[in-house]
């Protein structure tokens, strides 16, 4: 009787088993299911932050140059423009006559400057003419031989002016020219009065 029971016993805990196993099969092919899920939304999630990310690079690529304008010039802070009266001024060439037509605007961060400089115009445009007259048609044909002219420019008007100007760093001397290492070490020069020299026209013939 007791090996009887014993069969039976075993009989009716069989069923129990196999049910167990099917639930576990179950429950590891949901688990499955859910970490593939997990890892095609991850995936997704990757691709779409990669854009994002690389236009907040860009974006921080420009931003220096956004900061650099910003700091060079103050968007309430207007500055005051002189236009000057037109020049015309024989050039230095030898081989043929060549002359130049330029307008001239003075750009100054003080408004209150606009008085002074028209009190010494006339010692202005002199420096002025003398500066042009000293280049060449060849000279001011390209853009740096332009730059290096207003450069001369705004430097003659503020010595006119009164105002300390440090020669040796003009653009196109042989001192400006030199080695860093050669350069003796100076004191940092006041800003000068015109802060820009703007041509309205330029005309060579």
């Amino acid at each position: 009787m007791s090996t009887a029971a014993t069969a039976t016993a075993a009989t009716e805990a069989a069923p129990p088993a196999k049910g167990s196993k099917k639930k576990l099969i179950i429950i590891i092919a949901v688990v499955a299911l859910v970490l593939v899920g997990g890892g095609v939304a991850a995936m997704l999630l990757m691709k779409k932050k990669a854009p994002d990310a690389e236009a907040g690079a860009e974006a921080e690529e420009g931003a220096p140059a956004a900061h650099a304008v910003a700091a060079k010039r103050d968007p309430k802070h207007v500055p005051t423009f002189v236009p000057l009266e037109a020049f015309t001024v024989n050039l230095a060439d030898r081989d043929a006559e060549r002359y130049a037509q330029l307008g001239i605007t003075l750009e100054l961060e003080d408004a209150k400057l606009g008085d002074q400089i028209k009190a010494y115009m006339p010692a202005i445009r002199n420096q002025i003419l003398m500066a042009i007259a000293d280049r060449t048609a060849n000279e001011l044909l390209g853009r740096e031989g332009k730059q290096q002219l207003a450069e001369k420019i705004r430097r003659e008007t503020a010595k006119v002016l009164g105002f300390a100007v440090d020669d040796d760093d003009e653009p196109g001397t042989a001192e400006a020219a030199a080695p860093a290492k050669k350069k003796k070490k100076k004191k940092a020069a006041a800003p000068l009065p015109i802060t820009a020299v703007h041509f309205s026209n330029f005309i060579i013939q």
